[in-house]
């Protein structure tokens, strides 16, 4: 009997424990608006400027 008893309140204590779903957002995708630079150039996501060309040694291309 107090296995069963503890059997039950544990899975009450354990159910408030689930989680929501995920959240799932939608990806924009930005196409270049220029060609590249040079080779080496990568097409990234700037936090404050948005969208252009980065080169992991010389940084962000300024036409």
């Amino acid at each position: 009997m107090k296995k069963a008893l503890k059997a039950i309140c544990l899975s009450f204590l354990l159910a408030g424990c689930a989680t929501g779903p995920a959240v799932i957002r939608p990806v924009t995708v930005v196409r270049p608006a220029y060609a590249i630079p040079e080779p080496g150039y990568l097409w990234r996501m700037h936090p404050g400027f948005g969208w252009g060309w980065y080169h992991p040694r010389f940084g962000w291309y300024r036409r």
